[in-house]
């Protein structure tokens, strides 16, 4: 089940966009005949999920060709993206990383833990990059798996943790399903002297970093958290020309702040936006250019 509204007439996509008000309204322009349409439909929908404070409308040219006209589209699929009845801006074609990527800089943060127009502000250009982490490729070695305090735990935003086991130690490794450029991130953990302090990151790293070669390694940012990092609230910066084109993030998590024998982490969100690596060898070429259907 997709959020996208399927538009039938012009008059319901006016009402539509007034109904909008000031949120970001992204318009999937298609036809019933583009094979590229077809294809990136369920990604589009995905998305409509993810980015809940985004408005996802649907209008088959044929269908409602007033609209289509009202904002010249020549080729299927074309996104259109508005806001406040104004056209920010356009993605032409089935490309799935342009669009994400438009998305983002429109405002795009994904929903859940106060992403919005909050976080908007905060960091522009770019947003929530947990829609592009593969849970399948992330592991966390030494996290408490008997208590089911494990990795999964930091990435959703609930009261649960993410817990180490038989000393203070974390070596967490996030996986993305494409590259990213990470501009920032929070951490929230308890206040009890359990939240992490000296933190290592290594970036693309072709293996599993174990412990020993985390303390060797040198990092591609190191970093000593004060209590005040760790609310969530604090946005804690990273050296973003060194985080431009990353597959994988390893978070070696070296003490806490109590000089406990347990490390807890509640919740981390990191902030950036997808690269602008052309990918269309996924989508059939029909008349006109890859990925683009043209109107007869």
């Amino acid at each position: 089940m997709s959020r996208v509204k399927v538009i039938r007439n012009h008059s319901q996509f006016k009402s539509e966009l007034t109904a909008a008000g000031d949120k970001l309204v992204v318009v999937d322009f298609n036809a019933s005949w583009c094979g590229p349409c077809k294809q990136i439909a369920p990604e589009y929908a995905k998305l409509s999920n993810s980015l809940t404070n985004i408005v996802f409308l649907s209008v088959d040219v044929d269908v409602s060709k007033e609209t289509a006209e009202e904002y010249n589209i020549e080729a299927m699929p074309t996104f259109v993206f508005i806001k406040s009845t104004a056209t920010v801006g356009t993605v032409r074609g089935a490309d799935p990383q342009k669009l994400l990527a438009e998305l983002m800089k429109h405002g795009g943060a994904a929903s859940g833990g106060g992403a919005g127009t909050g976080e908007e502000e905060e960091v522009p250009g770019h947003g929530d990059l947990k829609q592009f982490i593969v849970a399948a490729g992330c592991n966390c070695l030494n996290e408490n798996d008997d208590n089911n305090n494990t990795h999964k735990n930091a990435f959703e935003d609930n009261p649960s943790v993410l817990e180490s086991d038989c000393d203070e130690q974390l070596m967490l490794t996030i996986a993305f399903n494409q590259p990213v450029k990470v501009h920032s991130m929070k951490i929230r953990a308890p206040s009890d002297g359990t939240a992490p302090k000296t933190i290592k990151l290594f970036a693309n790293q072709p293996n599993q970093v174990d412990f020993d070669g985390g303390e060797r390694m040198e990092a591609v940012q190191k970093f000593v958290l004060q209590p005040e990092d760790v609310t969530g609230e604090k946005l804690i910066p990273l050296r973003f020309v060194k985080f431009q084109n990353v597959t994988n993030l390893v978070m070696f998590v070296v003490d806490n702040q109590g000089g406990d024998e347990v490390t807890k982490m509640e919740y981390i969100k990191l902030f950036g936006s997808p690269c602008q690596a052309a990918n269309m060898a996924d989508f059939k070429r029909v008349a006109g250019k890859a990925g683009e259907g043209h109107m007869g």
